[in-house]
């Protein structure tokens, strides 16, 4: 590192409508230095960094680079300074392969005519990805990627561009425990090569390992810069948050209870992967406990819980939600009252649905059957085994409830009538009115549901909740106001309209409860488009609008991811109070300290099946490693581990 400032920023200000996102902020970076920006979500430092790439212009301060005075009024003119970014929310076209978008802008072209020669710098980019190790197929399509390998992406289009002033938004967030070993190396080395880098994060211990240096931001502010040799985690979080945070995991002994989610030999066959991702996966998540699924990225988990919330379908296999309360999917008055079941049309629907299912049932069984009787009628060795047809309820089996009762209810109200006659027309008749703590019939209330056939709405309002693994894909729609996103599984809700049409002011008033519990920072409250708020703040209004739903099951993929040490900690309470209160929780983590901390049992993934459950207590980190990188397996019937010679030998046969 020598002493000569590459950058300088100096008096930034940067306000949005309603907010002071940088105010008064002076920073340098050295050559050869790795600068370390932490804050918490909403601190101003990805406005910061997007000042200094182009994509804002302050409304105040100066910037300097090598010493001279610069106006940065877009990403180009940045990139022509040498400085490049890598974004926290990927900057990429979905429909083109990782070449496309690596060289897109600028593209190898001949000198007459202009014609585009990708193959000329594939070389160079296969290089690259063997220095830094890089695992990225470049005719891939980003669409089809993971978001781990989406991240390298955008670190090979700004190496590609031979940038000397390299900006890292959280480039951790999305990569495995593996990976980020890996990025922390080439860090280094690029730092060793003469590169000045800033680089954001919420981890401390990333910091710790990598920077040089650190500035901390909290409002917008600066409230210094430290040189992380003579600093500790806790002095950091301390001066991030403004308060001391607890890093370590604070629970209870879990008391689980009965299974309230069953999974049997299920299988998964991936579209976009032409080829079966989770192979005869069986497992259950009990009521009051948290089981962790592990693994390195790409090896099932993802289309696990695809399958689970109805995003992936199944193959084979079956999922089994217990003792569903089938009265959730009556409705309620905005009191919260329960209402009738609505209408014959509603009722008809709801049977003529489950009459199709059966029968589509029956006529697969019966083809099945026949096919697998012909094979055994001339072929001895394969002997005829009968599928088994699958039994299926009702996803609204209220339809059923509901005749019985009206049943009872109607010979009730004729009883009633009769003895109000009665003692009209005999004034010392004393009546004997009944029915008055009449409940209705309980006893088809609670049943287990197959969530295979059910839609992603009955799945949801029969009791999961789900915190997807990419926030903007799957858990926003980020042209919508924060209010209306806080609302999405709930907006059909008696209580959010009136007279068909959405209200407004009820949709505010939960909105601004939400925005306040959980500390969710945008600049219009629950008015702000979500796609402007910082992806910390957007991973808070995911979680605060799942976790406030109170269901029986919970699925949480990377549920900390972008977050601060402050967020991390209060999500951590949230979930395990979660579990208190009896949910089951089935969380899904890369974070081999969260999975540790916050687990009750451990399920290790390992090529789309489970091949390991651990108990934290009685593991170690290094342990779980081994399971997921496949140098070792248990026998989940006997928890012994099965020797690799013998495994082999099976397999062959």
């Amino acid at each position: 590192m020598q002493d000569t400032n590459v950058i300088e920023l100096k008096h930034i200000c940067k306000s949005f409508p309603g907010i002071k996102a940088n105010d008064d902020i002076s920073l340098d970076l050295k050559k050869g230095e790795i600068h370390a920006l932490l804050g918490e979500n909403g601190a101003g430092k990805s406005t910061l960094m997007s000042v200094l790439f182009g994509m804002y212009e302050p409304d105040s301060g100066q910037i300097f680079v090598n010493g001279k005075e610069e106006k940065i009024k877009n990403p180009n003119d940045a990139t022509r300074l040498g400085i490049g970014m890598v974004h926290q929310h990927f900057m990429l076209v979905g429909c083109y392969t990782a070449l496309q978008n690596i060289i897109l802008g600028y593209e190898p072209a001949t000198k007459f005519f202009g014609f585009l020669k990708p193959k000329d710098v594939r070389q160079s980019l296969l290089d690259l990805c063997k220095k830094y190790k890089f695992e990225v197929n470049l005719d891939e399509k980003i669409d089809d990627m993971p978001v781990g390998e989406q991240q390298k992406v955008e670190i090979l289009k700004m190496l590609y561009r031979k940038n000397d002033i390299l900006i890292f938004d959280e480039p951790t967030a999305v990569l495995t425990p593996q990976e980020i070993d890996d990025l922390m190396i080439s860090m280094k080395e690029l730092a060793k090569e003469g590169k000045s880098i800033l680089f954001i994060s919420h981890k401390l211990n990333e910091i710790m390992e990598v920077a040089d240096r650190v500035t901390v931001l909290r409002k917008g502010k600066c409230l210094g810069t430290l040189d992380v040799k003579s600093t500790d985690p806790q002095h950091l979080s301390r001066l991030m948050v403004g308060r001391d945070v607890q890093l370590v995991v604070s629970k209870k002994e879990a008391k689980p209870g009965e299974d309230v989610l069953t999974v049997d030999k299920l299988c998964v066959y991936s579209a976009e992967k032409k080829r079966e991702v989770v192979h005869d996966v069986s497992f259950s998540v009990r009521k009051g406990e948290i089981v962790c699924v592990a693994g390195i990225e790409g090896n099932g988990q993802s289309e696990l819980v695809y399958a689970l919330a109805g995003l992936e379908k199944v193959r084979s296999g079956s999922i089994i939600l217990h003792n569903l309360d089938t009265y959730r999917y009556r409705r309620l008055d905005k009191n919260g009252v329960e209402k009738p079941v609505s209408g014959f049309n509603r009722i008809a629907s709801d049977n003529i649905d489950h009459v199709r299912r059966v029968s589509r049932e029956a006529i697969k069984c019966f083809f099945i059957n026949s096919y697998r009787h012909c094979v055994s009628l001339f072929n001895k060795k394969k002997p005829f085994v009968p599928y088994v047809k699958k039994q299926y309820f009702s996803p609204k089996p209220e339809s059923a409830i509901y005749w019985k009762e009206t049943a009872q209810r109607d010979a009730i109200l004729r009883h009633n009538a009769r003895e109000k006659l009665k003692a009209k027309l005999h004034k010392d008749y004393q009546p004997n009115f009944v029915g008055a703590d009449w409940k209705g019939d309980q006893s088809l209330r609670y049943v287990n549901a197959h969530l295979e056939e059910m839609t992603i709405r009955d799945r949801s309002i029969g009791g999961i909740s789900h915190i997807p693994e990419d926030r903007q894909k799957y858990g926003l729609a980020l042209d919508f106001s924060l209010k209306d996103n806080l609302v999405l599984q709930r907006y059909f809700e008696r209580k959010f309209q009136t007279l068909g049409f959405t209200n407004d002011r009820a949709k505010s008033e939960y909105a601004n409860e939400l925005i306040k519990r959980y500390d969710i920072r945008s600049s219009l409250g629950g008015s702000t488009t979500v796609r402007s708020m910082s992806g910390g703040n957007q991973q808070k209004a995911i979680i605060a609008r799942e976790l406030d739903r109170n269901t029986p099951l919970l699925i949480a993929v990377q549920p900390t991811r972008g977050l601060d040490v402050g967020a991390i900690e209060f999500i951590h309470k949230e979930i395990v109070k979660q579990r208190d209160a009896g949910s089951g929780i089935l969380l899904v983590s890369l974070e081999l300290e969260e999975v540790m901390n916050l687990s009750d049992r451990i399920l290790v993934m390992f090529k789309g099946e489970i091949v390991a459950e651990l108990d934290p207590k009685k593991t170690t980190v290094q342990e779980i490693g081994l399971y997921m990188s496949g140098a070792k397996r248990m026998d989940l019937k006997t928890h012994k581990d099965i020797p690799l010679s013998e495994e082999g030998g099976k397999a062959h046969a």
